[in-house]
């Protein structure tokens, strides 16, 4: 579809990729922080209360495994849910899930129809249109509780135009200082943003900024922190604790899941803060069936190929401890592909210890670090260097052996080119 032809009177007959395209060229800017636009248009839609109850997530780390836990958990305790969370890998339609699934194309292209309807004027980005069309959608379906993913930051995000009934802050890193601040307090701040002021507002960092809590308590919120008001432990092989002595909950032996650990604790903590909390059971096949596309993901085992998309140094550490715990003693060959904003030393460094062999590859696009980018942060390590992911991934699976690792990531695009390469 041409350009000139991205006309709104013409999106009647639009397919779901005509009116992505639209998106993309509604707004001077990608990013475009700030809610007077889009609440106007909320507003507009009636959209700004989307479900009964509404929890929103925000935090550097740990949002997607936060939000998944708590929709399986609830849907194994027969709750309607909804989920809203970005980016997607391969489809759009990942971003919005009714009950743990996906949508059709024709759902998504109503909903931004019914945006474009009432944005009149005002101008939006492609994740403000996205977010108001998932609201919408999530109104449409009459579900029991919303949870939704905070895109960036918090305080100005899209997504806290909503008000939550529960706000979670899972952790705090140096990620987007171009729009959050170059430093811990001044984006924890931010991310403190979503917490409301009579309400629970949980923190999942074990070392919170002094500027979220103090927000927290400025504004009056119910701040209700990990290792403090809540904590968990894993107790064996196979096995964890929770505990939240204000509620009086004990839960002893609790399977391990996939997806982090805290992560879990947290969604258990929401769920102490909402009268849909799940039975035992609900909760045990919750946390069970968790699971994430590119988190931890074992995608073969012959060789071993693991997807994560660790893209800063708390992820890239949380995963070299996953690499001990799982799959000890192996032999890992590194596939990595990193955006140039990101903090590619440090990020590097958390693995550097695990990996053997590093196959480098450039990522395309203007935020993309070239492959020499990354060589140069791993000094003397061995290293080879590729124009493409697709050809260090190639390249990683003819060097490896039986029991090798071949471990890929660095961005949600690295763990995209496999998929797609892979079909």
């Amino acid at each position: 579809m041409s350009t000139d032809s991205l006309l709104p009177e013409a999106h009647t007959d639009w397919q779901l990729a005509d009116w992505l395209e639209y998106l993309q060229q509604q707004h001077h800017k990608e990013i475009d922080l700030g809610l007077e636009r889009i609440g106007q248009v909320a507003n507009a839609l009636s959209a700004a209360k989307p479900a009964p109850f509404v929890v929103t997530v925000a935090g550097t780390n740990g949002k997607g495994s936060t939000v998944r836990y708590l929709e399986q958990m609830l849907l194994a305790a027969g709750q309607r849910t909804a989920t809203y969370t970005s980016p997607h890998f391969l489809r759009y339609n990942e971003r919005v899930r009714i009950n743990g699934r996906e949508l059709e194309d024709a759902d998504h292209c109503r909903a931004f129809a019914a945006v474009e309807a009432a944005r009149g004027s005002t101008s939006l980005t492609y994740f403000e249109f996205a977010t108001l069309a998932a609201l919408w959608l999530i109104e449409q379906h009459q579900v029991d509780i919303a949870i939704l993913e905070i895109g960036l930051g918090g305080r100005l995000d899209a997504v806290n135009l909503v008000e939550p009934d529960v706000a979670v802050v899972t952790t705090v890193g140096i990620d987007h200082v171009e729009f959050l601040g170059n430093d811990r307090e001044q984006i924890g701040f931010e991310k403190a943003g979503v917490y409301r002021p009579g309400k629970p507002a949980i923190c999942a960092d074990p070392n919170p900024p002094q500027r979220l809590l103090d927000h927290a308590e400025t504004i009056g919120a119910d701040l209700i922190c990990v290792n403090t008001d809540f904590s968990f432990e894993r107790t064996s092989e196979n096995h964890w604790c929770y505990v939240n002595p204000s509620h009086q909950v004990v839960m002893d032996k609790l399977p391990l899941p996939q997806l982090p650990l805290v992560n879990a604790a947290t969604a258990l903590t929401v769920l102490q803060h909402l009268p849909l909390t799940p039975d035992r059971a609900a909760i045990e096949k919750g946390l069970s069936e968790a699971r994430l596309p590119g988190r931890l993901e074992v995608f073969s085992q012959s060789p071993w190929v693991i997807l994560d998309v660790a893209h800063n140094p708390h992820a890239a550490a949380y995963l070299a401890s996953q690499l001990s715990e799982r799959w000890p003693g192996r032999r890992v060959l590194g596939v990595c592909a990193m955006l140039k904003d990101k903090d590619i030393e440090g990020t590097l460094a958390c693995l550097t210890d695990k990996v053997s062999t590093w196959y480098l590859a450039a990522t395309p696009g203007p935020r993309g670090a070239p492959a020499a980018r990354l060589a140069a942060a791993l000094a003397d390590r061995q290293a080879k260097t590729f124009a493409t992911v697709a050809s260090a991934y190639q390249s990683a699976l003819t060097d490896a052996e039986e029991g090798d690792i071949v471990l890929c990531f660095g961005s949600f695009l690295t763990i995209q080119a496999i998929y797609e390469l892979e079909g």
